[in-house]
């Protein structure tokens, strides 16, 4: 069964800064997750309680052990060859899905350290689909069965390894839907000058006071001129991309070669 969030459970938006999706619908996400309550405050706050009452957005959760067979409503067993801790077993999980999957229509996507590193470039073809599954495994992960019969992409957020894939599912979902029309406010400038958009980090950013404990804002920055002051944060975005994300200049080049 679908546990849903009620504040973020809202039918799809009339306006036109909404139709985000090809046919005028909002985005729907479910998340299948045998701990939802993880999920529960992360989307009713800031910017995603704000994307979901706009309409832009449907949030909803799956619980595999409702689809568990037993009345403990079993979701994982131990690994066939042996070894140390449990799998979650590919039964529950296939059911989450399939409860909430269309074909055609919805892209699953398994959190993984296997996957593929989730980068800006995937957050915006994201944000261009209609329903998106974030599968979530436990414990030492998941039926391999499951990524064969279900899963269309896998994701990592790092190399690193977290308790279970809620928190990726998280970050993803939060990069995904900020992207979303209007959700940010401001239009295309909300997002354009934003890190990694143009394979580089964000420039330096400052606001009131001019000065503070001694430090000030750069003299180009209260000028006036846009035209200075874009090339001056043209600059600065790339000397700080070569100081701290020299793999991110190293990429622009192989790209325009």
């Amino acid at each position: 069964m679908e546990d849903a969030f009620h504040p973020c459970e809202i039918s799809p938006c009339e306006t036109s800064p909404c139709e985000v999706s090809p046919c005028g619908a909002s985005l729907r996400i479910d998340v299948v997750t045998i701990f939802p309550g993880m999920l529960g405050g992360f989307l009713e706050e800031s910017m995603l309680k704000r994307a979901s009452a706009m309409g832009a957005v449907r949030f909803g959760t799956v619980n595999p052990r409702d689809f568990a067979p037993d009345a403990r409503r079993t979701t994982d067993d131990r690994p066939y060859g042996g070894g140390p801790g449990m799998v979650m077993t590919p039964g529950p999980l296939c059911g989450a899905i399939e409860s909430v999957a269309t074909p055609g229509e919805t892209r699953v996507l398994l959190m993984s350290p296997s996957g593929r590193k989730f980068v800006q470039g995937d957050a915006w073809r994201l944000a261009r689909e209609r329903h998106l599954v974030f599968v979530c495994g436990h414990y030492e992960g998941i039926d391999e069965r499951v990524r064969e019969a279900a899963v269309t992409e896998e994701f990592s957020i790092g190399d690193y390894v977290l308790t279970n894939g809620v928190l990726p599912a998280a970050v993803m979902i939060d990069a995904i839907v900020r992207l979303l029309p209007g959700v940010l406010g401001g239009g295309d400038d909300a997002t354009r000058d934003e890190s990694f958009q143009a394979g580089l980090l964000d420039f330096p950013q400052y606001t009131r006071p001019a000065e503070f404990r001694g430090m000030t804002v750069p003299e180009v920055l209260l000028g006036g001129d846009h035209k200075v002051i874009a090339a001056w944060r043209q600059d600065q975005a790339k000397k700080r991309t070569m100081e701290r994300r020299p793999d991110l200049v190293d990429k622009r080049r192989e790209e325009h070669i």
